[in-house]
Order: structure tokens, then sequence, then C-alpha cells
């Protein structure tokens, strides 16, 4: 599958030279903001990668190929397209077969990174379990994939919108380690806290590095979630996050939301709830966790 692969310059010449490079998502440009502010934010998260002494990759699938790094070409295609599929597993080979444009899940762009070698990747939050999953089976297509690919996922943990200890006994079941960096609590991605503890902490990249080293030397396959809580100072309260959320799971309850519209509908409820303070939240998490990728990228490649 490798042959499927398109890499920009600057990327490649850091893969050859063995130089650390972080993947990052797309479906936060394509499907997580508007235009002009998505290529704002992507441009931001790539320059902070960069002056913490990585190479940011953004994954994307164009004209039939993935694009490990993207130009500001592909960016701009990117982000005001109109038919851009939100892709995961089950939709890659139809995406690229199709030759649509599809940006990139964090399924996918484990899938992606790990196919480039491309070990160390950075997202906002990951997916899980969603509530009511015991009648509905709504089960993010991330945790399988954490279980199965050897990325490291570099995160604010998960949305609350999700069942958190659901999501975590998941994790557990599929023996993906929940490692809380410089945190013993597992964050919940507007927040740095929840009710529920990480299984690790660690409290310095080269403790991340030497944990993926030893963990895929060992032949033990998946990946890690490195979860990495939201500035103090950019956090929304726990207590008041998990009020709104519930006002807008018993609004989109009253309002027959139900499948893949219920996540958006609660995003867009909660950002509204929030006077927009989670739209800020989750950009200041996001640039957060490019410097903690950058830094853990940096103390892997250096083994």
């Amino acid at each position: 599958m490798k042959h499927l692969l398109d890499y920009t310059v600057e990327v490649q010449q850091a893969l050859e030279q063995g130089l650390p490079v972080v993947a990052l998502e797309s479906t936060i440009i394509s499907h997580g903001m508007p235009y002009p502010e998505n290529v704002q934010m992507a441009k931001e998260v790539e320059q902070v990668i960069r002056e913490n002494g990585a190479v940011p990759a953004t994954i994307a699938l164009m004209d039939g190929r993935i694009k490990i790094g993207l130009t500001d070409e592909d960016l701009e295609l990117l982000a005001t397209s109109k038919n851009v599929r939100k892709t995961s597993r089950r939709d890659l080979a139809y995406v690229l077969s199709s030759k649509e444009i599809g940006a990139t899940t964090v399924a996918t762009t484990m899938i992606c990174a790990e196919l480039a070698g491309i070990a160390v990747f950075v997202t906002g939050g990951i997916g899980g379990v969603h509530r009511g999953a015991e009648t509905t089976m709504d089960i993010s297509a991330d945790l399988e994939e954490l279980s199965q690919t050897n990325v490291a996922v570099i995160c604010a943990g998960a949305k609350s919108i999700l069942d958190i200890g659901l999501t975590l006994e998941y994790l557990e079941t599929k023996g993906v380690p929940v490692v809380g960096y410089g945190t013993d609590a597992f964050p919940a991605f507007y927040s740095a806290t929840s009710q529920f503890a990480s299984n690790f902490r660690v409290d310095t990249p080269q403790e991340v590095a030497d944990m993926l080293h030893v963990k895929w030397e060992m032949g033990l396959q998946g990946g890690a979630v490195i979860a990495n809580p939201i500035p103090d100072e950019s956090s929304l309260e726990e207590a008041e996050i998990t009020a709104i959320i519930e006002d807008a799971l018993r609004q989109a309850e009253e309002q027959g939301v139900k499948g893949k519209d219920v996540t958006p509908f609660l995003l867009g409820k909660v950002k509204e709830l929030t006077d927009g303070k989670s739209l800020e939240a989750n950009i200041a998490l996001v640039m957060n966790n490019a410097r903690v990728g950058a830094a853990i990228a940096k103390a892997y490649a250096a083994k």
C-alpha cells in the first residue's frame, strides 16, 4: 500500500534523515471549523510543531493518493471543498478508489501514519463509547484502531459527550495503555480533569518515548493514548461542562436526533451554551497537544 503514499518534500526528507515527525488529522479542518479559521488553525498547529523541533505531516486523501503532508494548495482545497468525506477505516478503500477528497479521522490518520513510518500523532480528542452504547452499539472505530495500530495518540482525553468510563473500560479490554501526561486524572477534553484516572502518570517526553520503545520492541501491538490535559487557563469547569452536555443530550432526544447526527448536534449545542468558549478551549488544547507531541517525537526519534 505504500505506493499510494505521496509525501511533501519537507516530510520525505525528515523521514529519510530520521528526524522527528508528527502526524496530524484533517477532519478538524474539513468538518471542525468554518473557513478561513480552519486553514489558519491548521497552519498555526503546524508552525507550533516546527517551533518545537519536529516536522508536521497533516494527512488527507486526494486523487486516489494518501497525502502525507499538505501543501498550501492542498490545504485550501480541503478547507473549501463542499463534498469532503469524513473517512474512517471503513471508508478508506472506497475514498481512494473513487478518488474523492477524504479527511482523515483519528483511526484513518493512525493507519496512514503507520504506513508512512510515523509513530507520533497529535489530535484534539479521541472518539469513544457513546452514551447509550449498550443499546445503540455506537462505539468509535478510533478505539479498535488503538488496539491494533502502532501509533501514539497525543490528545486531551475524550470529549465528555461520550461515556468516558466505558471508553476507558474498552481500552483496558483491548490492552491500550492510557497515560496521563503530567496528571493522574484522565482529562475530559474541555476540562483538565474528570472523575476517572489514567492508568499511569508520566511527566517528561523521555518517559513516554521509553515506554513506546519498550512496548513495540516487545511486539505488543497497538497504540497508546497520551492524555495531555487542556491548560488550566483555558479549561472549563468540569461541573459546568457536564451540566451543559446533559442539557444538550436532553435536547437531542427531544428533537429525535440520532446516529451520526448526534455528535455534531451536541458539539454545536455545547458551543452555543458556552458562548463560544468551547471553541476557544478546543483551539487551545490542540496547540498544547502540538507542543507536547513535538517534544515526544523528538525524544522518540533520538533513541
